[in-house]
């Protein structure tokens, strides 16, 4: 009995999700339906706004070009950012120095180790940077350079120099998007530029992004999901992304699970 719509279009969004792309005749062997059948399949998806149909298949819809300013995305998804936050601050160790970059999610880290006394952190995130002066007991670094005003964080030659010099334990790294297709990517090219430079710096690079960015690309690619040893998320990260992960051999940790 063939699968009906619905099922097809469950599986066909479940897919591009992960592989960022869809074939047509992959599809309707799959299903085992005709070509025309997958062709208005698409043709339905397109007009729903969920892909976007190109020769020999689909394409996932690309996530808006312009981010959200600082302040609104810190109340977006705000309780799984503090779970994520929680359960990456858990990572780090004793007398460990560790690079932040600028990010809702990594904010919410600072927030967990104001009492740490024994932690290094190093950032180019003002944000960042003003939380840690509100009482945080560790060490701070400000990976200083011209502050691009509209992200809120120093980027430049500066600040990549200043990184050039150190050597981490750990890096927490934010994202706009996360894509099996084209890796971790940003909305800024700079701050893509800078995370990327964070990676190179460190012994160990960690990703913390809530379940919204998963099958989302933005502007510019961090690096390959390959790359990193680690994913920090919430319980909404849908089961086929912990399964691929787990294929890329990532481990994936699960903020605010009990």
């Amino acid at each position: 009995m063939s699968l009906t719509y619905e099922e097809r279009r469950q599986t066909i969004l479940a897919q591009l999700s992960t592989e960022g792309k869809v074939q047509v005749h992959a599809l309707a062997g799959r299903f085992n339906v005709s070509t025309e059948t997958i062709r208005r399949d698409l043709d339905r998806l397109e007009k729903e706004g969920k892909l976007r149909k190109v020769y020999g298949g689909a394409v996932q819809t690309r996530s808006e070009r312009i981010e959200p300013t600082f302040i609104k995305r810190s109340e977006m998804h705000r309780s799984e950012k503090q779970a994520i936050g929680k359960a990456a601050a858990l990572l780090i160790g004793d007398g460990e120095t560790v690079l932040l970059d600028n990010g809702t999610t990594t904010l919410e880290i600072m927030r967990e180790l104001k009492e740490r006394a024994d932690v290094t952190v190093i950032t180019s995130s003002v944000p960042i940077l003003a939380c840690a002066l509100e009482g945080f007991q560790g060490k701070v670094i400000f990976a200083g350079g011209e502050v691009n005003m509209s992200c809120q964080a120093a980027t430049g030659a500066t600040a990549h120099q200043l990184l050039d010099q150190m050597k981490v334990n750990k890096a927490f790294i934010s994202a706009g998007g996360i894509s099996l297709a084209d890796g971790i990517t940003e909305y800024s090219f700079e701050e893509a530029l800078l995370s990327r430079k964070m990676m190179q710096r460190t012994e160990e690079s960690i990703l913390v992004a809530d379940h919204s960015k998963f099958g989302v690309t933005t502007f510019a690619q961090i690096a390959p999901i390959e790359h990193i040893s680690m994913i920090v998320t919430d319980r909404g990260c849908p089961q086929e992304w912990i399964d691929a992960l787990n294929k890329l051999e990532v481990e994936v940790l699960i903020g605010g699970k009990n």
